[in-house]
C-alpha cells in the first residue's frame, strides 16, 4: 500500500497553499484572559465565512435566474440551505452564556457589534433588506463601502426571481419590476397572487413545476433565514437580556423586530390563498 506523501522540502503544504490553515488559525487576538472569548471569537469569524459563502450563492442563484439557468439557479439555492443549516449551528457555541460569562469579556468588544458586518449586510441586500444608511457605518473601509453600494444598486437575488417569473408569463406589475432597487422591498398584492397561481398548478402548471420548485428552494431560504435570526434573538437575549446591545445597538428589541420580518413574504402570503 502506498504511503501518503509526506516531505514537500521547504515549500508548504499542498493543503496549506490552498486552505489558507496558517493564516486562519492565527487571526485570532484575544482581548482579554478569560478562557471563554476565544470561542466568541472563533465562533463570530465562522459566521463571517458562512456569510461569504452565502453572498456566493446567492449571487450565482441571481446570475442564473437572470440568464434563465433554472437548474443552475436551484442548484446554487439548494447549496445556500445546507450552508444555512451550518451557519445556524454556529450559534451554539454561544447559545448558552450566561450574563455572567459573557460580561467577563464584553467590555473588549467596546463598540463593535455584529451590526456593523459589512459581508452580513450584503447578504441582508441580496434578500432585500436594503437601506442607504447601513453604509454610513463603512465609509473608513473603502473595499467593503464599494462592495457594499454596489450591492445596494443591483437587483437583489428576490428582484432577478421576479424578473425571472414575469419573463415566463407571470403577472408582476411593472411597478415591482421598475422599482427602486437601492430601497427595501415591500410586499406586492399581485406578487402574492402571481404565487398563488403557481402553487395552485403545482406540478400541472404550464412549466411542468418548475415555478413552484423556485417557490420552494426560496421558500427553505427564507425559513432558515427567520432560524437564524431567531437564535441569534435567543442567544442574545439569554446572555444579556434587555440590556442595550454592543455598540450602541438596541439589543435585544432590534432582534425581536428583525425576527419578525420574514424575506420573501409574498410566498408566505400565498400559501393562505391557495
Amino acid at each position: 500500500m502506498s504511503q501518503p506523501v509526506t516531505d514537500f522540502g521547504e515549500e508548504p503544504t499542498p493543503y496549506e497553499n490552498y486552505v489558507q490553515a496558517d493564516v486562519l488559525t492565527h487571526l485570532q487576538h484575544p482581548l482579554t484572559d478569560d478562557p471563554g472569548e476565544m470561542a466568541f471569537l472563533v465562533t463570530t469569524q465562522v459566521m463571517e465565512l458562512w456569510f461569504t459563502v452565502l453572498v456566493h450563492e446567492w449571487r450565482t442563484a441571481a446570475d442564473a435566474l437572470r440568464a434563465d439557468r433554472l437548474p443552475d439557479a436551484l442548484a446554487a439555492l439548494a447549496r445556500s440551505a445546507h450552508e444555512m443549516r451550518a451557519l445556524n449551528a454556529s450559534w451554539e457555541p454561544l447559545a448558552h452564556l450566561t450574563p455572567r460569562q459573557f460580561n467577563a469579556y464584553r467590555p473588549a468588544l467596546g463598540d463593535g457589534s455584529g451590526f456593523q458586518s459589512a459581508m452580513y449586510r450584503r447578504m441582508e441586500f441580496l434578500l432585500g433588506d436594503k437601506a442607504a444608511s447601513m453604509l454610513v457605518p463603512h465609509r473608513g473601509t473603502p473595499r467593503a463601502h464599494a462592495e457594499l453600494e454596489k450591492s445596494l444598486r443591483e437587483p437583489s437575488l428576490y428582484d432577478d426571481v421576479l424578473a425571472y417569473l414575469a419573463r415566463h408569463g407571470e403577472r408582476i406589475p411593472d411597478e415591482v419590476l421598475d422599482r427602486d432597487l437601492s430601497r427595501r422591498y415591500e410586499e406586492s398584492p399581485a406578487v402574492a397572487a402571481a404565487w398563488q397561481r403557481i402553487y395552485a398548478a403545482g406540478e400541472e402548471g404550464p412549466d411542468g413545476g418548475d415555478l413552484l420548485r423556485l417557490g420552494e428552494a426560496l421558500t427553505e431560504v427564507a425559513e432558515l433565514v427567520w432560524r437564524w435570526r431567531n437564535d441569534h434573538l435567543a442567544a442574545t437575549r439569554r446572555a444579556m437580556g434587555g440590556k442595550i446591545g454592543t455598540g450602541g445597538s438596541p439589543g435585544v428589541a432590534w432582534l425581536e423586530k428583525r425576527a419578525s420580518r420574514w424575506v420573501f413574504p409574498e410566498l408566505w402570503t400565498a400559501r393562505g390563498q391557495v
